[in-house]
């Protein structure tokens, strides 16, 4: 089915402001570098500054998304770029630590923005092309890559303070072109007369609490590597910041890029194949990628021989593109399950999801800063990662693929039983 102009215009106005707005969420991935030297922060006052943002981002999600059912995507989405201008230039006049983290905190706000643009802009499309769709507008997640492209040039040019500067400016022109290119549809609102207790009803919902499970890895992991490679890059293998923020984009690009054909997957085989499929390459890339440098002796007949094993930089980047990659896969299907299941609930069922994914986003840096200070590993973010896509695994088993089994064998034998 073709297209209208309308749908094409908002899913692209859509994309290219959720790219703005992911990009900016992401800065502090590049000038967290360069803030941490100037005020001799530890690694977990680093996984702090990175994350303040990723906090109001993920706790605004679900008002948002909620707002979104009521008055429509449009207005909202707009309103909401317009707020992070002031905050965003703020931060170059920053001089403490808590400058930051409250300027921080104000800047996550857009990161609120996904789930009023995935309720936007899957309205405006039939259930058989909204996977597709929702993926097309989660590509925006590639602005994670976007600002390891633009930030360095930037600070390497003109020092990190300016990095702030042009990202106020280029959010207030995002707004106005958003604003311009896209449309209001009417019924795309939901009841007004509905109530937030209504609304929040979905909380008692268990398979929310599930696909929140399973957001908290392939988004809130996504956000938490994001944020953290550039400087993993420069602490591990020694790289300067520009290499390093590039390598770290071979995680980010295909994680926000790839979205629009999980969506196309998800689509054609479904949520639970697509998510089942995501956990396990997760899980196995996750595992080598948490063996931390390591050098042993054996004595031997002839003397003492010693052996290094980890992995290089070469392996280890191919093996944060196989994550990229799943992570992207994931996070379409995650809301595929919510657009096939919660079809008039969009807006707060991805605000509910969104907001613990977020979350997820928060915590787990603060976690892979506060593990390094108290191992001296630095691959140990990664052996936290490993247990938490184990724990989404197994309980992806227990409730939705055991059953189906048990239900197969239960049919078994009450064909055998009749014949």
């Amino acid at each position: 089915m073709a297209l209208s102009k309308q749908q094409i215009s908002v899913v692209t106005a859509s994309t290219i402001a959720f790219t703005v707005c992911f990009a900016i969420w992401m800065m502090f991935a590049v000038i967290g570098i360069p803030i941490k030297k100037m005020l001799s922060l530890n690694e977990t006052e680093f996984g702090l500054l990175v994350a303040t943002p990723v906090l109001t981002g993920a706790l605004s999600r679900l008002p948002l998304g909620m707002w979104t059912d009521k008055f429509g995507g449009r207005i909202v989405f707009f309103v909401l770029m317009l707020s992070t201008v002031l905050p965003i230039y703020l931060i170059s006049q920053a001089t403490e630590f808590w400058h930051f983290l409250v300027a921080g905190l104000f800047v996550g706000l857009a990161g609120g923005s996904f789930s009023v643009g995935i309720a936007y802009v899957a309205r405006w499309f039939p259930k058989t092309q909204q996977g597709f769709a929702m993926g097309i507008f989660g590509a925006g997640n590639s602005g994670a890559a976007l600002t390891k492209f633009v930030a360095p040039a930037i600070l390497l040019a003109f020092g990190w303070e300016m990095v702030p500067k042009v990202y106020a400016v280029a959010m207030f022109i995002t707004a106005l072109v958003f604003w311009m290119f896209t449309f209001t549809d009417p019924e795309h609102k939901v009841s007004t007369s509905i109530s937030v207790r209504e609304q929040l009803h979905a909380l008692k919902d268990p398979r929310v609490w599930r696909y929140c499970q399973y957001y908290s890895i392939v988004f809130g992991g996504y956000v938490a590597l994001a944020l953290w490679m550039t400087k993993y890059y420069v602490a591990e293998y020694g790289f300067h910041i520009e290499v390093a923020a590039m390598l770290a984009a071979a995680f980010s690009l295909p994680g926000g890029v790839l979205r629009a054909f999980g969506g196309y997957l998800s689509d054609k085989f479904g949520a639970h194949t697509v998510t089942w499929w995501v956990m396990w390459v997760s899980l196995v890339a996750l595992f080598f990628l948490s063996y931390p440098q390591t050098q042993f002796t054996i004595v031997t007949v002839g003397g003492p021989k010693t052996f290094h094993i980890g992995l290089n930089p070469t392996m280890f980047t191919i093996l944060m593109f196989v994550v990229g990659v799943s992570f992207a896969f994931g996070k379409a299907s995650v809301f595929k399950y919510i657009s096939d299941e919660y079809p008039h609930n969009i807006g707060v069922i991805s605000g509910i999801v969104g907001l613990v994914g977020g979350l997820g986003g928060f915590f787990l840096p603060i976690a892979f800063g506060a593990l390094v200070d108290l191992t001296g590993i630095r691959s140990s973010a990664f052996m936290l990662m490993f247990g938490v896509v184990w724990v989404s695994l197994m309980w992806m088993y227990f409730a939705e693929v055991r059953p189906v089994y048990a239900a197969r064998e239960k049919k078994r034998k009450a064909v055998d039983f009749l014949e």
